[in-house]
């Protein structure tokens, strides 16, 4: 990344947005060990009438040449005070008493006694609020007597840590001082009264605001930062792979179309049909179209990846895919994150022993990390998910052909829904019988299924009717990891896309991977939601992605 050399970054201040405070007599700190000798920052006489938001250079000039008289020294990044680091650790807390410290956030509750009042904060670092305690002395307490602090407001308070009399935390702040930064209107819908997720879809721009949804975001943020670590430690090189693609990888076609044939968004609604162009034959042009042929949201980006595999060795990918399924369930999004691994000179025992290990990483990283938001999700989510999830980190992965899976559904004591048949995938019912009953809630991995039911590029078993294919299936959710070994044979694959009708011109590139040095290769694919359901127990998808697309549902 380019840097100017004229230019060091100085600080963003801990309270970065509060500017507008007064800056002589402002104790707030982020490292906490010693007081603050010199002000945070100091507004410009031209806009110190204002609130910014951002810190001003210490002095104008300081490291810039003196002849530029419109230049100053951007200030240093540094990290806000957290609650979470404020009431984290084991004692809760209780370490920091004595402490004077600044904390911003969003009001959760608020009640008023005869001589004190109560705040509880959040700031969305953790699931715990820290109380405030204040009354008339503190500076500011008439817009809390007012009734200007409302829940939902945002607020600045400065105070001492203090032991708590009260039983549900260690600490409290002690505050001298409130500024409320952003009033929050009567009509707020997130109260303390409990609402349903059906409703706070609705208000998805709102709904992180609420225990559940903080925290499903929490532990997404750390599933997703587990995932790089983790491929990131073994030695792969993360790659992006493209949004827009000309081809379909699952071959399925349900794929949204990329078009500038169609006018653009201040033009589509007055838009005639007629307007889309049209070769003689009657059928849409697309030489005239923005690729000059069909081009397509994608639902994977294996085939990419498989690419830089066949260079870099160990790649992965990781970012948004799509799929137009006109399905209104709760597994099903039209805009999903899929993490696809791909591993040269591998095969499917290699892809299979990758799968366990990521899987076992992530869990355990965010049981080890995300515990008081494990906590909730174990009390008020899907009771025993903890002893689930430790399962999984500790016991063994269990793996059976799809034709032994079969026979064992077919002596299953047990009614389904969907029949059970060599030849047929199974079904989420099938799935979650094998892991949850037969196997007593260990995760166990399918291979080898019939090739009439996977993808094309998927490697023919020497028995000729299998490919070398395999489904992790986990309690709950039933498949959460599908792969396989890709088709590494040029004249193999080939009579695949032949005999599936596909267009080998449109897979010219990926062709060209077995005619130069080609090698045996495999990869995986997890879609990230589902993986995020599996470690929250929140049973709809459109519950642990901030804004779902699904049909007929493209908000916010």
């Amino acid at each position: 990344m380019a840097v100017a050399t004229s230019l060091r970054l100085t600080p963003f201040s801990t309270l970065r947005y509060l500017s507008f405070f007064p800056s002589s007599n402002n104790p707030s700190t982020h490292s906490l060990s010693r007081p603050l000798r010199r002000p945070l920052f100091q507004l410009s006489p031209a806009i110190s009438r204002r609130r910014c938001f951002c810190t001003q250079s210490p002095s104008s000039g300081e490291g810039v040449n003196q002849e530029n008289r419109f230049g100053s020294k951007v200030g240093d990044f540094r990290k806000k005070l957290r609650i979470s680091e404020v009431k984290g650790g084991a004692e809760e807390g209780l370490g920091r008493v004595g402490q004077r410290l600044s904390i911003t956030g969003w009001v959760r509750t608020l009640r008023s006694q005869s001589s004190v009042t109560f705040i509880e904060i959040n700031d969305g670092s953790c699931l715990s609020n820290l109380q405030c305690v204040m009354n008339h002395e503190a500076e500011g307490y008439d817009q809390v007597e007012a009734g200007s602090v409302l829940t939902g407001a945002s607020v600045y308070v400065r105070g001492t840590i203090v032991a708590s009399q009260g039983s549900k935390q260690k600490v409290e702040l002690k505050v001298d001082k409130i500024i409320l930064v952003g009033k929050c209107d009567s009509s707020y819908p997130i109260q303390k009264k409990r609402v349903s997720r059906e409703f706070l879809r609705t208000k998805a721009h709102l709904r992180p605001r609420t225990n559940t949804f903080g925290a499903v975001a929490r532990v997404r943020n750390t599933l997703a930062y587990a995932t790089h670590k983790f491929f990131q430690e073994s030695g792969f090189v993360w790659v992006a792979s493209p949004i827009i693609t000309a081809s379909d990888c699952e071959g399925a076609g349900e794929q949204f179309c990329v078009t500038t044939l169609i006018p653009s968004s201040h033009e589509t609604i007055d838009s005639p049909i007629d307007a889309i162009p049209k070769t003689k034959g009657g059928l849409v042009d697309w030489s005239q179209d923005f690729f000059g042929k069909p081009a397509f949201l994608t639902v994977s980006g294996q085939l990419n990846g498989e690419t830089y595999a066949t260079a870099l060795s160990d790649i992965y990918t990781f970012g948004p895919t799509f799929r137009a399924e006109n399905s209104n369930t709760s597994r099903h999004l039209a805009e999903f994150w899929m993490i696809e691994p791909e591993i040269a000179f591998a095969d499917l025992d290699d892809d299979m022993a990758c799968a366990t290990a990521y899987l076992q990483y992530v869990v355990k990283y965010v049981l080890d990390n995300c515990k008081e938001d494990m906590e909730f999700f174990d009390t008020w989510i899907e009771k025993g998910i903890i002893h689930r999830l430790s399962d999984v980190v500790e016991k063994d992965f269990l793996q059976l052909s799809y034709t032994d899976a079969i026979e064992l559904l077919l002596k299953a004591n047990k009614k389904f829904e969907f029949p059970v048949k060599w030849g047929l995938d199974l079904q989420s019912e099938h799935e979650r019988y094998i892991t949850e009953e037969a196997f007593g809630g260990r995760p166990v991995i399918i291979r080898d299924y019939p090739k009439e039911i996977k993808a094309f590029y998927m490697r023919e078993n020497d028995d000729g009717k299998t490919v070398a294919a395999m489904d992790m299936l986990v309690p709950r959710i039933g498949e959460l990891i599908g792969g396989s070994q890709r088709e590494e044979r040029l004249e193999v694959l080939e009579a695949r896309l032949d005999e599936l009708k596909l267009d080998k011109e449109s897979y010219w590139w990926y062709l060209d991977l077995r005619r130069y040095g080609s090698v045996p290769h495999a990869g995986f694919g997890l879609g990230f939601e589902r993986l995020v359901q599996f470690a929250t127990g929140i049973d709809n998808i459109r519950d642990v992605i901030p804004f779902p697309r699904s049909p007929g549902s493209a908000d916010f």
